[in-house]
């Protein structure tokens, strides 16, 4: 199993430079996977290196920052900034800079012959170092979805960004939560936190914030057993330990997983190897734990670019035989 606590940002930045090899600054070869906050910043200044990576992302520009309520502790702004918002600041970044994002959906990766080979939805793409920075995905929920209950059950907050004045019930106890159903009570929203135990895990501020707007309820030590839907007005039915809710939708918190579907078990085999040689990198979310903050994964896109140039070599100035 891949573990990523040892699965670190290859430290080569004192490698010893050769001078007999060459390199073609403007070849393609290096993929970075994922544009959320980790993979912008990592093609933003590798662009600055004149290096050209193909920045694949299957969705959209931004990552998890589209459910963020506020971010509040990203320097530079003193009052905070909504999520959607960073992102579309982020988007004219890159725009200024030339930074050109591939929307596709990667399927595997696998590594051969000293390449990796990466197939998406709608191509095949080679390159000689991998970037992943692909955030994580939800946890699977441990109660069984009804099929006619799917289209109201959520697991981010983005997708109800539009919903006004419905009953919205949030299943968990993290910042994730509470920054959800302070998000949608700010949009005229009756929201109800659930907590299958009593110790709440979210920042106090957050909790103070919610604790002060009326249209949040939170209960404790109460679990979901059951789904059902009412035919006739289309709400869902939570059937709990200890009561019955009634819902327009029902929004899941309860946790996130790195997401790593896409590799081949040959590359996880070898991942300690190709980390410590530079091929490949793991930044921001899909790495980072507990520690999954906007500030942080900036700082390691680039740091893994600074990282890549000093193998790939400055102009003028080739890279290393021993990377060959």
């Amino acid at each position: 199993m891949l573990k990523f606590s040892k699965l670190r940002i290859a430290n080569i930045t004192n490698k010893k430079i050769s001078t007999k090899c060459q390199i073609n600054m403007n070849k393609p070869d290096i993929l970075i996977i994922g544009a959320g906050p980790a993979g912008l910043t990592t093609a933003i200044q590798l662009k600055r290196y004149d290096l050209t990576p193909i920045l694949l992302e299957k969705d959209s520009v931004g990552g998890l920052l589209r459910n963020a309520n506020l971010v509040e502790n990203y320097p530079g702004f003193p009052n905070g900034i909504p999520g959607p918002r960073l992102i579309a600041l982020f988007e004219k970044q890159i725009r200024r800079i030339g930074v050109e994002v591939t929307f596709d959906e990667v399927t595997d990766i696998d590594f051969d012959g000293g390449l990796f080979s990466v197939e998406a939805k709608r191509n095949t793409y080679h390159a000689s170092r991998i970037i992943i920075a692909t955030g994580t995905k939800p946890k699977p929920f441990p109660i069984e979805i009804p099929t006619q209950a799917g289209e109201r059950v959520f697991s981010e907050v983005w997708p109800l960004r539009n919903v006004r004045g419905r009953q919205i019930v949030i299943v968990g106890a993290g910042d994730a939560a509470f920054d959800y159903a302070l998000n949608l009570a700010g949009r005229g929203n009756t929201v109800t936190i659930l907590n299958h135990g009593h110790e709440i895990h979210c920042l106090p501020l957050l909790w103070e914030r919610a604790r002060a707007i009326p249209s949040i309820t939170y209960r404790d030590k109460t679990t979901i057993q059951r789904i059902e839907t009412d035919v006739h007005t289309n709400h869902l039915i939570l059937i709990t330990d200890n009561c019955s809710l009634n819902t327009n939708y029902l929004l899941l918190a309860i946790g996130r997983e790195p997401q790593i579907d896409f590799l081949s078990e040959r590359v996880k085999m070898q991942a300690s190897a190709l980390i410590e040689s530079g091929k490949l990198y793991f930044v921001g979310d899909v790495h980072n734990g507990l520690f999954r903050q906007t500030a942080i994964a900036v700082g390691e896109g680039l740091q893994a670019a600074m990282q890549i140039y000093q193998i790939v070599g400055r102009i003028g100035n080739p890279p290393c035989e021993e990377d060959r």
